[in-house]
C-alpha cells in the first residue's frame, strides 16, 4: 500500500458517498419541510464538517499540503481505513434507505414526517451520524498526514456535538413520548454503549 493508493480510495469513497446522496436528495426535496432549524449556527456547523470531511483532505490529495505533516504509510492501518470506509458506505446506503423521505441534509421535519425505528434505527437513533464517524475514521486511517487525516474527526465532531442536543430536543417536541420511549431502548450511535 502506498500513500498515493490509499489517497486515490480515499477519493473513490468520497465519490461514492457522493452518488449514494444523490437520490435520496432529489427524491427528499419533493417532500416540503414542515418545520426547520436552519439558520447561521446550522450554516457553520455545516462548514466545519464539510471543511474536515471535504476541503481540508481534497486540498492535501490533490496538492499535498501540508506536506511536513506527513509520516510513513502503515498498509495494516490503510487496510483497516479501507474496511471502515466499507461499512461506513454500506449504513450510509441504508441509513437513506430506511429513512426515505424523512431524509434532510439539515435540521428539517418534513411534511408527513414519521419516526423511524426500524432497520439500522433499531441499534442506534442517528446510524447517519454514525457513518460519518466511520467516515471520518476511514480517513484518519487512509490519508497519513497528521492535519488532513483527522481533520474530519475534529470537523464532524463540531457538528455532531454542536447539533445532537438540537436534534433531539426538535424530535422529542415532533413526536413526544414516542420519541422518548426509543431514546430509551436505543443508544445514540454506537449500540449498546453512546
Amino acid at each position: 500500500m502506498t500513500a498515493t493508493i490509499a489517497k486515490i480510495i480515499w477519493l473513490i469513497s468520497g465519490l461514492a458517498w457522493f452518488a449514494l446522496r444523490l437520490v435520496p436528495r432529489r427524491r427528499s426535496r419533493k417532500t416540503p419541510v414542515r418545520y426547520s432549524a436552519r439558520g447561521l449556527r446550522e450554516f457553520a456547523l455545516l462548514a466545519a464538517s464539510f471543511s474536515g470531511l471535504g476541503i481540508m483532505p481534497c486540498i492535501y490529495v490533490t496538492t499535498h499540503f501540508p506536506r511536513f505533516a506527513d509520516y510513513p504509510v502503515i498498509p495494516a492501518l490503510s487496510y483497516l481505513g479501507i474496511a471502515v470506509e466499507v461499512v461506513c458506505l454500506w449504513l450510509f446506503y441504508r441509513t437513506h434507505h430506511d429513512l426515505g423521505d424523512n431524509w434532510s441534509v439539515s435540521l428539517d421535519l418534513r411534511e408527513r414526517h414519521t419516526l423511524v425505528t426500524t432497520g439500522v434505527y433499531a441499534l442506534v437513533r442517528h446510524p447517519m451520524y454514525a457513518g460519518f464517524w466511520l467516515m471520518a475514521l476511514g480517513q484518519a486511517l487512509l490519508l497519513p498526514n497528521w492535519v488532513a487525516g483527522p481533520a474530519g474527526l475534529v470537523g464532524f465532531g463540531i457538528l455532531f456535538f454542536g447539533r445532537i442536543g438540537r436534534e433531539e430536543a426538535m424530535m422529542t417536541a415532533a413526536f413526544g413520548d414516542e420519541y422518548r420511549a426509543y431514546m430509551r431502548r436505543t443508544a445514540r450511535v454506537v449500540p449498546w454503549l453512546y
